[in-house]
Order: structure tokens, then sequence, then C-alpha cells
């Protein structure tokens, strides 16, 4: 028994990491997985927490689907803050409302479209993606169209890999096979990391961190103009990947290769229902001299 305490504590010791990146999260939509999510982030302390992107779908919000485990996402993002991690939101197309409040700063949570970093004497330059999209700039009614339809293939795909499951037979990602399959597909992505890449080379960043298309990706480039670090941190529909910096370099976090299978959700967040967890989150404290006012009046 005491050697299995032991052994408790030392599995459940978190990571600490200079720098974390999530993007593509989809929180309040089918396709989206908080629960691994929520088993990462209790299992680092970051520094900086980098959100690039896509973290809430609010595209997809008029279903109403916001359960219990995609609350405690954001509940955990909170705690991050109120325990001293800068929190970066980059904004991305599926959460673009956020972008009325580029530049608002809440405590340690800061809300921008672009951000640049200088890391161990290098630069480097993060956005979320969706600026090179053109069917998104120009027919974004198709873009929103395009949401759904993944959507609802996501949800199709949970009812495919439930028989696969029972059937004992390993799981199956349509989306994935669409995506590696379809050649205009793989022309998009390539081209989106040659200009990603082009960018960064021309305005002299050492790194360039995307989101966006959902294809975790690590890749020195060079060209006659110079050369960089292109990175691309996935998403937690399909891949279940992040991005970590720590002791000046990079890595791609995967959730079912690196998984700490020892970290759950917090306790107190696990036994919270979802009005404690609405209010954990909305609830502003009032300043002391507001309430030693109000204990006056009492």
């Amino acid at each position: 028994m005491f050697f299995a305490c032991i052994i408790l504590t030392i599995v459940k010791i978190k990571r600490k990491v200079e720098i974390a990146v999530i993007s593509d999260v989809h929180l309040g939509t089918y396709g989206c997985h908080a629960k691994q999510l929520l088993t990462y982030l209790n299992s680092i302390e970051p520094k900086k927490l980098i959100l690039n992107g896509d973290i809430v779908d609010i595209w997809q919000f008029k279903k109403r689907y916001f359960p219990k485990s995609h609350l405690s996402v954001i509940k955990k993002i909170m705690d991050f803050a109120a325990n001293g991690t800068e929190v970066i939101y980059i904004t991305g197309n599926h959460d673009e409302m956020l972008r009325k409040f580029t530049d608002t700063e809440i405590g340690n949570v800061s809300i921008v479209n672009k951000l640049v970093l200088e890391l161990d004497g290098k630069r480097a330059w993060f956005f979320h993606g969706d600026v090179f999209d053109i069917s998104i700039q120009n027919a974004k009614w198709l873009a929103k169209l395009g949401g759904y339809g993944y959507d609802l293939l996501i949800l199709m795909n949970q009812c495919t890999n439930w028989c696969l499951d029972k059937l004992g037979k390993e799981r199956y990602s349509l989306s994935k096979k669409i995506k590696n399959s379809v050649k205009t597909a793989v022309k998009y992505i390539n081209d989106f990391e040659t200009v990603a890449t082009d960018l960064a080379i021309e305005n002299g960043y050492d790194y360039v961190i995307c989101g966006h298309i959902h294809q975790p990706k690590m890749l020195n480039i060079e060209t006659k103009k110079g050369h960089t670090t292109y990175l691309n941190s996935g998403d937690w529909v399909e891949n279940f990947t992040a991005l970590e910096y720590q002791f000046k370099r990079w890595k791609i976090y995967n959730y079912n290769a690196d998984k700490l299978s020892a970290f759950y959700a917090d306790e107190d967040i696990k036994d919270m229902n979802m009005n404690d967890l609405i209010a954990a989150i909305t609830i502003v404290e009032q300043p002391k001299s507001k309430k030693k006012k109000k204990d006056k009046l009492k």
C-alpha cells in the first residue's frame, strides 16, 4: 500500500511546460473530445497557454449542445489563469465573434488576432490560419454549410466507431480518409503550408504556428530567401494533438501516443453539476470594499 501511494504520487506530478498550444477544439459540437482534452490539460503546468482559434464553435452554437465536459474545459482554462498561467486566446473563424474584443485583457487572459513572441532569441509568429482560406473570405455561408456537413460526418463516424468497438475492431476516421485521399484537399493543405512558410521567411520569423486545417505537423523549411519551422497544433476532433515548447525546442503532443492515464478531471470539477460549473465560470467576485459596506448595512 505504501509503495502504491508513492507510485501514484510520482505519476500525478504534472509536467512543467513553458508554452502549450491547442487549437480547433470546437466546444459545442458533437465532434469535440472534451474529456480527452481535459485529461491532457490536467497533466501539464504551462507558463503560457495559447488557444490558437476555434476553441468554442460559435457557428454551431444554435444546436444548444454544450455538455458538462465542455464546460469543464472552460473552467479548467480559467483555473489556469487564476493560478498565474498567461492565457492568450487567438481568434479563429468559428469563434470570429470574439474579434470584436481584440486586445482585451482581463487578468491573465487576453484576446488577440495574432501573436509574436521571442523564444530564446528566435521569433515565433502565431495565428489561426483562416486568413488564407478563400472560401471563408469570399463565401462565408458556403464555409458554414461545409462546417455543418463536417459535423454530420463526425456524428456518423461516432456511430460507426461504436459498432467497430463492439466488434473488437480498430476505430476508423472517415474525415481523415477523405482528407488524405481527395486530391483537392491534399493540395489545399500543401498550399496552406507553403503560403504560411513563405510569409514567415519573408518577414523573418523563425517559427510559424497555425491551426485551422486540423493537420498536426512540424516541418523545417528552407528556401533561397531563408528558413523557418512550420508548426500546426492539429485539433481535438480527430487527432487529439497539441504543441509544447520546453528546453528551447518544440514537440507535437499526441494524446493517443503520449497520454498519461493517471490524470483525470480535477476532483472539484468532476463533482460539480451543470449549474455549479456555470456559476464557477460566470461569477465575478465583489471587491472587498463593497463587501464591507454590505456587511455594515446588515
